[in-house]
């Protein structure tokens, strides 16, 4: 496992050591021992997996707020997304710049969103998983999400989406 840092403080993209043989393969997810080499702490509160039947399916953006602010994880397990992160932190010089990745069940790459961050994806394979290792409980009354159209985020999304929650579709444009 090789921990990559990005242009923005506690972002990472993890690159896994992959073992195989006539079996299939093999690879660590996640190691405590690694991160805290790279001076990365995470303690993992809740496991959660997505499933997403149609391609070109989109969730998020999503983050929470206050004593519940997170850390996520992100891996695909299955399939290939586009996913988007943004930078909510006002104090930021990438403050509301996205920044993409495409991370797929080929590159077995996984993505460290830090706190103050929202996220979204966008499947573009049918049968697209993600696995997710969170820092933090789900906490409702703290969850919030932002537009996946926002214009103030300028998002050239690859396709149109064509499976969206209402819960999605509902939330707001940003105003802070």
């Amino acid at each position: 496992m090789k921990v990559y840092k990005q242009k923005i403080k506690n972002l990472y993209l993890i690159n896994k050591n992959i073992f195989k043989d006539k079996r299939g393969f093999f690879y660590r997810d996640f190691c405590d021992e690694i991160f805290k080499k790279n001076g990365i702490n995470f303690q993992i509160k809740q496991v959660n997996i997505a499933h997403n039947k149609t391609k070109y399916t989109l969730r998020g953006f999503h983050y929470q707020k206050g004593k519940s602010k997170e850390k996520k994880i992100i891996t695909c397990l299955k399939g290939k997304a586009v996913v988007y992160i943004v930078n909510l932190n006002k104090k930021s010089n990438y403050y509301l710049k996205p920044i993409k990745y495409i991370i797929s069940e080929k590159n077995k790459m996984s993505i460290l969103i830090p706190e103050n961050f929202a996220n979204a994806y966008l499947t573009l394979e049918k049968n697209t998983s993600f696995l997710y290792y969170m820092s933090n409980f789900y906490n409702k009354s703290q969850n919030y999400g932002i537009r996946y159209n926002d214009p103030k985020l300028n998002i050239k999304w690859p396709f149109k989406p064509k499976k969206i929650s209402q819960k999605n579709l509902n939330f707001k444009n940003i105003n802070f």
